[in-house]
């Protein structure tokens, strides 16, 4: 099999502008590339856009040098601009096949080995003059150009599962305006309450880092945008926690005060520690768990934090303008009734998930027996 250094595969794209206005409606950051998926399915954002940031061309791949081990790749879906903290690669396509290229770095081969070279404890990060010595064997052109259609053809199949959770969350979504109206207008008169009046935040911070050594280290990285997806994470331990961080369990809900637009709101099912950027937040009666997840993700409450957050380069919202949202809060026996439809909604949700993690397990599989 034919042996190559990274620098023989790929071009390292550096091409660098100043943002322009209108920019930001197609940026691309590190925060819109997903773990383990090679499609970008959001962009853009409220942010003002500072410093120089790299060109893409569509098709090009995504890279996510900073924080490594959450192995993020993706094909650029449009030209435009992208984030400084990652870079940009282009196949030498007298070597690699350019189909065949965004599976090669998505593969454990690549990303394995990406890993390893990463510096830094905080953020490790992946540097060229290191990443372009790295040595790879490669089939064939021939033989990739063989494998890349069946690659494909899985990969479509992947995203036809993901747009369904899509339409999944639509459907809960509109039968949340069926059950108790837009809340924008409160049409059906629910009484307004604060969120301080049902919930708290649970302020409990903790520097006992060998006591949860082995517990999850949820960063604001490890939580999806839109969906609260938790993936990506490390223990305590392999993230070499030196900080004061907030302990929480499968009662809290996880909130990313940072770079509110990006809407991410967690509900783990587990214990662990996560960023002091994050609120835990305790729900008392007055208010059902899963209903407030669900309300704090909705574009009211979305609206409401931005009104705050304003388009500085990393904004964020404070314990007042969070405690201080207003929302229509039904009786809490219909809550529990949207959130029975929501655990129906999420059994569903599970079994694509299983079908795109088994399309994961056969693209990974079939990379990897190529490449060993």
């Amino acid at each position: 099999m034919p042996h190559y250094k990274f620098s023989d595969l790929a071009y390292n794209i550096t091409d660098k502008k100043m943002p322009e206005p209108g920019d930001e409606k197609t940026y691309i950051g590190l925060e819109h590339l997903d773990s383990g998926s090679l499609a970008v399915t959001r962009w853009g954002g409220e942010i003002e856009l500072k410093g120089q940031k790299l060109v893409m061309k569509k098709g090009d791949i995504l890279f996510g040098r900073r924080n490594t081990y959450l192995r993020r790749a993706a094909i650029a879906p449009h030209d435009g601009i992208f984030s400084a903290h990652g870079m940009i690669f282009r196949p030498k396509t007298e070597v690699i096949d350019p189909d065949y290229f965004p599976f090669f770095i998505a593969s454990d081969y690549f990303m394995n080995a990406a890993i390893k070279i990463s510096v830094g404890s905080l953020s490790p990060t992946v540097n060229w003059k290191t990443l372009k010595e790295l040595e790879f064997d490669i089939p064939s052109l021939e033989q990739q150009r063989e494998s890349a259609k069946i690659l494909k053809a899985a990969n479509e199949l992947k995203e036809s599962y993901q747009a369904l959770l899509l339409k999944t969350d639509d459907l809960v979504k509109s039968q949340f305006i069926e059950m108790f109206g837009d809340p924008v207008d409160n049409p059906m008169g629910w009484p307004m309450r604060k969120l301080s009046d049902v919930a708290k935040v649970d302020g409990t911070m903790t520097k006992e880092y060998e006591k949860y050594a082995d517990y999850p280290h949820i960063g604001i990285d490890s939580i999806e945008k839109n969906t609260g997806i938790l993936s990506g994470y490390r223990t305590v331990q392999e993230d070499n926690v030196i900080s004061p961080k907030y302990y929480f369990g499968p009662q809290h809900i996880l909130y990313s005060k940072i770079r509110p637009a990006l809407n991410k709101v967690a509900l783990p099912d587990f214990e662990g520690l996560c960023s002091a950027d994050c609120y835990p937040l305790l729900v008392n009666g007055l208010c059902d768990r899963k209903f407030l997840a669900h309300v704090m993700r909705s574009d009211y409450f979305l609206d409401h934090v931005l009104s705050y957050s304003g388009r500085s380069q990393m904004p964020k919202v404070n314990r007042k303008q969070l405690e201080g949202f207003s929302f229509p809060c039904p009786p809490i026996d219909l809550q529990e009734k949207f959130t029975a439809l929501i655990d129906q909604s999420d059994k569903s949700k599970f079994e694509l998930k299983q079908a795109i993690e088994g399309v994961d397990l056969l693209i990974k599989s079939m990379v990897q027996q190529e490449l060993s």
